[in-house]
């Protein structure tokens, strides 16, 4: 069984140092990284590279699920991947253990927390540039 880590943050000035020895602490023998936003597993290739190769027995290791996915259907679907290839999903941060039916309830909560997070961010965002536009401080890049 290999512990295979993914860590990742969203924007290329962020540090995964702290997540690099969090999952080195746990026991992983290879840990894939990148620096790509959470909000879709598109183009996320270092989990696709993950994702096809880990193999029965191993298990995903990440510090938190929010690291793995930010919306509940790409979280389903790398739960579901996971399950058909016989490996197993763990979060350092937060109990999962998706071999249980308690563990998949709490991990599809957490899932919804993150896709809300998700959300909510976006609304602020919004709001932020619909007041820039309002001062007239807004420049679009595609203006």
């Amino acid at each position: 069984m290999a512990k295979i880590g993914y860590a990742r943050v969203s924007s290329t000035d962020q540090d995964l140092s702290i997540q690099f020895a969090a999952l080195e602490a746990a026991g992983c023998t290879v840990i894939r990284s990148e620096k790509v936003t959470g909000t879709s597993t598109a183009g996320r290739t270092e989990l696709k590279t993950v994702l096809d190769f880990i193999q029965a027995g191993d298990e995903l290791v990440v510090t938190r699920i929010d690291r793995l996915a930010r919306s509940i259907a790409d979280l389903q679907d790398v739960v579901r991947t996971l399950r058909a290839k016989g490996a197993a999903l763990r979060a350092l941060q937060q109990p999962i253990d998706t071999g249980t039916a308690a563990g998949k309830a709490f991990l599809d909560m957490l899932g919804v927390f993150a896709e809300f997070e998700t959300n909510l961010r976006k609304e602020r965002q919004m709001e932020g540039i619909a007041r820039a536009k309002a001062d007239g401080v807004y420049k679009s890049l595609f203006q």
